[in-house]
């Protein structure tokens, strides 16, 4: 049996290798990182709706509960580095008009559309919507 040289029939297998690789690697690459923003970006919209909804609980009005909400959300997601192309927060104040004494909650969803048009994979969408619903509870006994 005869042992092929490096050099011999075999001197252009690692350029087919290489044309064949390179592109699964940057791919695989490509795909850890659009994975990794969508989890970071998750992890800020859930964290920015939960400022918000805290920040709706201990206001005295819808009105004011409604603004300290979206304030809130924007300085959080501002603040984690976050960029959305949108945002909306909505914040239910519908039990905030409860009598005192009767428990109550406020809860806040924020909707946060996240690029990833920059990334260049093929078959990733060019952006993605993470929506994250937070609820906290208002005082029950506290003057409303």
């Amino acid at each position: 049996m005869r042992r092929l040289r490096r050099g011999g029939r075999e001197r252009g297998s690692e350029v087919i290798e290489a044309v064949i690789g390179v592109p699964a690697v940057l791919l695989f690459i490509g795909l850890i990182i659009a994975a990794g923003r969508i989890a970071i970006a998750d992890q800020a919209v859930e964290a920015a709706a939960a400022e918000a909804a805290r920040a709706a609980s201990i206001a005295r009005t819808q009105v004011q509960a409604n603004e300290d909400a979206s304030t809130w959300a924007s300085a959080s997601l501002s603040n984690q580095g976050l960029q959305c192309t949108s945002r909306t927060v909505d914040v239910d104040t519908g039990r905030f008009a409860a009598p005192p004494g009767t428990p109550a909650s406020v809860s806040a969803t924020v909707t946060c559309v996240v690029r990833l048009s920059d990334l260049a994979v093929p078959g990733l969408p060019g952006s993605r919507t993470i929506t994250a619903t937070m609820t906290s509870p208002i005082d029950t006994y506290r003057e409303r």
